[in-house]
């Protein structure tokens, strides 16, 4: 069986390609990759992007191409949520409603997130993060089911 055939998403699945959450200076503070890319294109990667993301105004839309990938980006607060998506059959919205529903499951977890909670919670930020995306794919958006093995750790203390 070929590996590279078994490691892509089901058809119509998302294919999310990475997330990145920034603040408005644009300093990465979450970054989350679901392909691999040398370091260095990493970084020219991000900075590339988010200085295109800073540098749009709130009139212009919340995507645009770029390299190969569709980026779609929102500013909640002092934050940048930027989510880059291979193909040209995925639907901003729907990555624009994943974004809203990744903002509000933090929110609900840190009682109204912010930069600090992102910065000084990291790994739970991650972890919340996994519950929703797993290789790329979108697996789950309802905030009970996202965020209750996240609560169960906390009560054990493991997190």
């Amino acid at each position: 069986r070929n590996s590279a055939a078994a490691a892509r998403p089901a058809l119509g699945a998302m294919t999310l390609r990475f997330v990145l959450m920034v603040n408005k200076q644009g300093q990465t503070r979450l970054a989350q990759y679901y392909e691999r890319l040398p370091m260095d294109e990493r970084c020219a990667l991000e900075a590339e992007v988010i200085r295109k993301c800073l540098a749009r105004t709130e009139t212009q839309c919340s995507f645009f191409e770029y390299r190969g990938y569709k980026v779609v980006y929102r500013r909640y607060a002092s934050l940048f949520f930027i989510v880059g998506v291979e193909g040209d059959d995925e639907n901003e919205l729907s990555i624009l409603e994943f974004i809203h529903a990744l903002v509000e499951t933090l929110d609900r977890y840190f009682e109204n997130v912010c930069e600090l909670d992102i910065m000084f919670n990291l790994e739970k930020a991650h972890f919340i993060l996994d519950e929703m995306v797993m290789n790329g794919c979108i697996i789950e958006t309802n905030k009970n089911n996202i965020l209750s093995p996240v609560m169960l750790l906390d009560k054990t203390g493991s997190l």
